[in-house]
């Protein structure tokens, strides 16, 4: 890995969400922000005390997100961050849990000879995919490919559609389904179909995946449970598609409309979904700011006196202390400098550099 500066207001990633301590992530985005500095300079910069400055640095050096020179004491040693991509990689890489692919197969293997006990599901394959494509039983077809189920789903969903369910034991989604799902997503998204998402937890337990789904929209929903025993879709609970073989999903898959089958597998998936959380979105809590929180950053970060901002903003000087003592509180920061980091991390705040070419004009203390 190696060092990194980037510029101010740039977007730096939130180690929080990795496991590390706010007094960690506070300081790393210092220094990504602004450069090399010192314990000193840190603890100063940041109002931190000396021993929670020192935590932190220990806490970013042990995880490889800062180095530091050698030359002198520690009081003296120059701290730098390392590239946030690089940190976040080996952040993540420390975290991935992957699900043995032998133990999803028995899983899949699972509820596939559950539903074959009943006389209905007699007709599904034992384990594998069947020997041809096409319709071999009763409500059964064979989609000899996954290019083809994607084709033949993208077909069905173009249809007066009310209600999509899928879920998927899939830890990591390549770029290829990605792609392939995105446009999809996005027509029933406009359309405003019912789209429920069951997922199992992500590799790296990265609280900000989505899998490539809308799930900020209003028609979408996502929960997250570590029990997902097969990959399976749903149309207006009347048509099913699941992967032929668990171990291969270039086999293709099995189109299911046979009322029984497709109830047994509605049965699977509302249970699971009764018991799933909806996933974490953030890390970091979020805040909503008002219009006169809003205005008031706005012109603190253009240079702005609180006397000249609150002549501007036609408040007294102490409605701007207590605007920023309360949004201090809020965010459980101990001074300014650490409100702002926090705002720009949160991205509820933009510097005035990023939104025109040149801020609003700071008034002057004099102003009347």
């Amino acid at each position: 890995m190696t060092s990194s500066h980037v510029p101010v207001g740039a977007a730096v990633p939130s180690l929080v969400r990795w496991g590390l301590t706010s007094d960690a992530d506070l300081v790393f985005r210092t220094l990504v922000t602004f450069g090399p500095r010192t314990r000193r300079m840190l603890a100063a910069e940041l109002g931190l005390p000396p021993r929670r400055t020192d935590q932190a640095l220990a806490e970013l050096r042990e995880c490889g997100a800062a180095m530091s020179t050698d030359d002198g004491g520690s009081a003296a040693r120059v701290w730098t961050a390392r590239r946030p991509s690089d940190v976040v990689s080996v952040l993540r890489s420390r975290r991935i849990r992957i699900v043995d692919a032998q133990a999803k197969a028995r899983s899949h293997h699972g509820v596939v000879h559950a539903l074959r006990t009943a006389t209905a599901g007699l007709g599904l394959p034992a384990l594998t995919a069947p020997g041809s494509a096409g319709s071999f039983a009763d409500g059964l077809r064979y989609l000899v490919t996954r290019e083809q189920a994607r084709q033949r789903l993208a077909e069905v969903l173009r249809a007066e559609v009310r209600e999509f369910l899928t879920m998927s034991n899939e830890q990591a989604f390549d770029a290829e389904s990605a792609r392939a799902a995105a446009p999809l997503d996005m027509a029933l998204f406009t359309r405003g179909v019912q789209v429920r998402v069951l997922a199992a937890p992500p590799a790296d337990g990265d609280p900000l995946d989505v899998s490539g789904h809308l799930v900020n929209a209003t028609s979408f929903q996502r929960r997250e449970t570590p029990d997902v025993p097969l990959k399976l879709m749903v149309v207006d609970r009347q048509l099913s598609l699941l992967p032929a073989d668990p171990l291969n999903l270039e086999r293709g898959y099995l189109e299911v409309s046979q009322p029984a089958l497709v109830q047994g597998l509605l049965g699977v998936f509302d249970r699971l979904w009764s018991g799933a959380m909806p996933p974490e979105r953030f890390a970091l809590p979020a805040v909503q700011l008002s219009d006169r929180e809003r205005g008031l950053i706005a012109l603190l970060a253009a240079g702005y006196t609180d006397h000249s901002a609150a002549v501007r903003l036609r408040i007294s000087t102490r409605s701007v202390t207590g605007v920023m003592r309360s949004l201090m509180d809020r965010l459980g920061v101990e001074n300014r400098f650490q409100l702002g980091l926090a705002l720009g991390a949160l991205r509820a705040a933009v510097p005035p550099s990023l939104t025109s070419p040149a801020g609003p004009e700071p008034a002057s203390d004099q102003e009347s």
